[in-house]
């Protein structure tokens, strides 16, 4: 049953990105289950909600104020979502869901056109069934459409490098559109990637293979159409302001902690290894293995691709989990390859690989299994919590029903199921196998245990924003930093521009009342001859000044 279905997917384009299409459902589904989740998602939805408020859809604001960390692609694609769904929190993940489904497509399309449909469908399939890449497409932050136009860069690129041909050439010229488009998205890293990538596959062939001086040219032509006019309007409107801006952020990311980010060197590799099941897993035979022959020389520039992205973000002095997602596409091509030569070969997954999928997928499978438990009995590990501000939130009502558990259990039982697979050779139910139980697991946990720990962590402060909406006053989180006061309290343009000043919200002349937030240990606001306590929830604490004269 499962053969004829791979068989009927597979048969022509038509039938795989219908399926695809469906496939991705599961980014969509339950993307409003839970609120944004504090500093990225609330930030970006917010700056996109700012353009919309404010009409000013040329620049990139964050409580109405310059925002030059970023450039605009990203929220004119959530603009363009709010614009019909609605500010909400769908409509800010829209855009990763749907990209989702992109990446589903052409990761089929490219792995039909090198290989075959199936090794399309095996590289699809395997980067959907995996737990940080699916989680991804769920998500409202900007790296995976900015990851997806480095990678169409760098593919274009291999292409037009690897046949001079008249035909071939031409693809430079994409190559050079996506690397603008991913520059539009995040900034300069979106050409820094591409350069660092190319750069190493020079190398490694030791220059023995060049592109063409029309190859350049085309590519810097791309590049160019997208930028320049971003950065005429952006001249226009503020010199170029925005560009230095760009510069000083992206070396303070490089040579300082931002925002209390420092980790150490090996943070992304344990990140990726651990996130990426199951394709962390399948990937390493070949991460030791003599590069063979593969069309394009894929392999090498995946892997050049890789090492870049893990290299570049292990060296910087700020590491966030998601500056290494653009790891995740070589992984998943690396993977892939190994899994379809194995059943190509005839042969079998090495023992070691099953043993280690077994063992990896079994850990994961307890966490899911005890995550639950552990959370619904809080009052056993509290005193093991040196954290006073995790302490009350922890202490937040719940609502758990008892059986949440049994979504660990039923992973569990599908990595049981794949391993047996494998162990057998039956790798088209393993890979359908690897789908559905990530696709299951997340869905599940995404309405069933999601919202429970969302409530804990920021449920309170959120509830109270809300409950402010349309009234005339000022609100603030005080002594930790936020975005969730400005898109839940849905903050109104044109308000007085003191509000910025914190020194004026304590003890100026106001004219509208404030409403500050501090987490519980902060204790600072509860002497303030100005403030009063209106309520402590969570790990929150909510202040009120009324206006005076």
């Amino acid at each position: 049953m499962i053969n004829q279905f791979i068989s009927f997917v597979t048969k022509n384009n038509k039938n795989a990105i219908l399926f695809f299409v469906i496939l991705s459902s599961f980014f969509f589904i339950g993307n409003n289950t839970v609120h944004l989740f504090d500093w990225d998602e609330i930030n970006f939805a917010e700056s996109s909600r700012e353009m919309i408020a404010s009409s000013n859809f040329l620049n990139v604001q964050i409580n109405f104020t310059p925002f030059w960390e970023k450039p605009p692609f990203f929220f004119w694609l959530q603009v363009a979502s709010m614009k019909v769904f609605g500010i909400n929190e769908f409509a800010a993940r829209f855009p990763n869901a749907l990209f989702g489904c992109f990446y589903l497509i052409t990761f089929y399309l490219i792995g039909k056109a090198h290989f075959s449909a199936k090794f399309g469908l095996t590289w699809a399939l395997l980067f959907f069934g995996s737990l940080l890449p699916h989680l991804y497409f769920k998500s409202g932050i900007i790296d995976p459409v900015f990851n997806f136009f480095i990678f169409l860069s760098i593919y274009f690129m291999l292409i037009s490098f690897k046949c001079q041909q008249k035909i071939y050439i031409r693809f430079s010229l994409l190559s050079g559109i996506f690397s603008g488009l991913a520059v539009l998205t995040k900034g300069p890293v979106g050409f820094l990637l591409l350069a660092l990538t190319f750069a190493v596959y020079i190398l490694v062939k030791r220059f023995k293979i060049l592109p063409s001086f029309k190859s350049i040219l085309l590519f810097v032509l791309g590049f160019i159409i997208p930028i320049s006019i971003w950065i005429g309007i952006e001249y226009y409107s503020n010199g170029f302001e925005i560009l230095i801006q760009f510069i000083e952020y992206q070396l303070e990311l490089f040579n300082s902690d931002v925002a209390g980010h420092a980790q150490p060197f090996y943070y992304h590799f344990i990140v990726v290894f651990l996130g990426c099941f199951p394709i962390s897993i399948f990937a390493l035979p070949l991460f030791f293995k003599k590069s063979e022959e593969i069309p394009y020389d894929l392999k090498t520039w995946m892997l050049c691709l890789f090492w870049v992205v893990m290299i570049l973000f292990s060296i910087t002095t700020t590491k966030i989990i998601h500056y290494s997602s653009l790891a995740y596409i070589p992984l998943s091509f690396i993977a892939a390859l190994y899994f379809y030569q194995t059943e190509l070969n005839a042969a079998r997954i090495k023992k070691w690989v099953l043993n280690l999928f077994l063992g990896l997928g079994v850990l994961i499978g307890l966490l899911i299994t005890l995550l639950p438990i552990v959370l619904l009995n809080h009052e056993l590990i509290i005193p093991y919590i040196n954290d006073p501000f995790a302490v009350d939130s922890l202490r937040t009502a719940q609502n758990w029903s008892g059986f949440e558990f049994l979504i660990g259990i039923c992973f569990l039982a599908f990595v049981i199921a794949t391993f047996v697979s494998l162990k057998k050779n039956y790798f088209n139910q393993a890979l359908v196998s690897i789908a559905l139980s990530m696709g299951i697991t997340l869905l599940s946990i995404l309405f069933f245990v999601l919202p429970k720990i969302e409530d804990f962590t920021q449920g309170p402060v959120i509830r109270f924003y809300e409950e402010l909406q349309g009234k005339d006053c000022y609100v603030e989180s005080y002594g930790y930093k936020s975005y969730a006061q400005y898109y839940y309290f849905k903050q109104p343009y044109g308000l007085s521009e003191k509000r910025k000043d914190r020194d004026w919200l304590l003890t100026g002349d106001i004219d509208k009342p404030v409403f500050l937030v501090s987490k519980s240990t902060n204790k600072e606001l509860n002497s303030h001859p100005n403030f009063k306590l209106l309520k402590t929830e969570g790990g929150f604490n909510f202040y009120q000044r009324e206006v005076t004269r």
